[in-house]
């Protein structure tokens, strides 16, 4: 019976995987043509939010890097090999102008496409990556399942871009202005459901627009510029952690993703993602991750 589980876990196991590198071949096959994150999300089998933040703690770079990377690198040989002129070859991997495609080609060789074919000229390359898992496991990780109905909360709110790179500064930015404007004391006192704590909710439905909450679950009114949000019914996988923020609660949810996901039988649901800080001193945090779930389906891969 033990066999059997294990044997079942580890098929689980590679489809999640299969489905990942499935995404990252359909890259490969349409390097020259839009890619649709809502297109590699599908493939995975996850929300387009979720397959962004899997790809970059398990690729170590936000995917529009990687896209960048894996375009200029195949560009470089082009030039190298070809007589393509530069405007020609810009409108091939999707740049509607030289200048930024020029700017691009720089950001990953440091010098402009038209250097490329002098002779000795040097190019960088980044080859396509594929994922696999590595056994590690060395630090416990306290987590537990619970289902929660709908509960609302209240907060401030910052809208988030579908392509989350550009939304590196957003968050920061409604933590300073929390912090500067003293609504973190006075959400703090408004809180009377739970989960009790302060509550970064990352709202990012597909077909929805998306936002990031600092909140808290109330059932006091949303006066301007608070704004109100009902976090709807899921199954959450709930891990504990303490330590200076948010490096630490950014650890926690890369181990996450790299560790436990993988193996745990289970798949990102479509839903948000919450950090609940238990209390208010960053630096030595007590703090929760929730991700929402769903029991992994066999046969998946696309």
């Amino acid at each position: 019976m033990k066999y059997n589980q294990k044997y079942r876990k580890d098929l689980e196991t590679m489809e999640w995987i299969d489905r990942l590198n499935a995404s990252l071949n359909y890259i490969e096959e349409h390097l020259t043509e839009e890619i649709r994150i809502e297109e590699l999300a599908r493939i995975a089998c996850c929300s387009s939010y979720h397959y962004q933040r899997m790809f970059t703690y398990i690729a170590g770079i936000p995917l529009s890097e990687y896209l960048r990377r894996r375009r200029m690198s195949i560009a470089a040989v082009e030039l190298q090999q070809s007589e393509i002129k530069v405007i020609d070859l810009a409108l091939k991997y999707g740049y509607t102008s030289p200048t930024a495609f020029n700017r691009a080609f720089q950001s990953v060789h440091g010098l402009a496409p038209s250097a490329v074919r002098k002779p000795g000229c040097s190019v960088k390359t980044f080859p396509p990556i594929s994922f696999r898992i590595t056994v590690k496991g060395v630090e416990e990780m306290n987590y537990r399942i619970e289902k929660k109905k709908a509960f609302r909360i209240v907060g401030l709110s910052a809208p988030m871009k579908s392509n989350t790179e550009e939304n590196f500064s957003v968050v920061p930015q409604l933590w300073g202005r929390a912090a500067e404007e003293g609504w973190i004391g006075k959400l703090a006192a408004m809180m009377n459901a739970q989960p009790m704590g302060i509550l970064g909710v990352s709202a990012c439905f597909e077909n929805e627009n998306w936002k990031y909450f600092i909140s808290v679950a109330t059932d006091q009114p949303a006066e301007a510029p608070l704004e109100e949000y009902v976090v709807p019914a899921f199954t959450w996988a709930i891990f504990s952690g303490e330590g200076v923020c948010p490096q630490a609660i950014q650890d926690l949810e890369r181990r996450i993703v790299t560790e436990w996901l993988p193996t745990s039988g289970y798949e990102y649901d479509n839903g948000p993602d919450i950090e609940v800080y238990l209390e208010p001193d960053p630096s030595q945090a007590r703090f929760e991750v929730w991700i929402p779930v769903v029991r992994a389906q066999s046969g998946n891969v696309q």
